[in-house]
């Protein structure tokens, strides 16, 4: 069997009048999470028409890859930092590429 990355979208709605903190909290976890081991692919983007809704696409060598990115200490903390600062919980989503 081939060996498949695991894909994930995450989106963060910030709180209207929160958008530009949200976003320098965002920006500020990109380079470490790049330097992680298993990290393919790990962008921001933010909506056009909805500056409140920020999303991340990323690629990840394997679960286990994106779960010790999940508890790394960079993440941790941006999540305590946006706690206050959103909508509704960050949804994140695990996919496989079917195609």
């Amino acid at each position: 069997m081939t060996h498949q990355t695991i894909r994930v979208v995450a989106r963060i709605i910030a709180l209207p009048e929160k958008v530009e903190t949200v976003k320098a909290v965002l920006l500020e976890i990109i380079e470490p999470t790049r330097q992680e081991a298993g990290s393919i692919k790990y962008e921001l983007l933010q909506n056009q028409s909805d500056p409140t809704d920020f999303t991340f696409v990323e690629e990840w060598a394997s679960d286990d890859a994106l779960d010790t990115h999940l508890a790394t200490p960079h993440l941790n903390e941006a999540g305590a930092k946006l706690a206050s600062l959103l909508a509704a919980e960050p949804d994140i989503r695990r996919y496989s590429v079917l195609a």
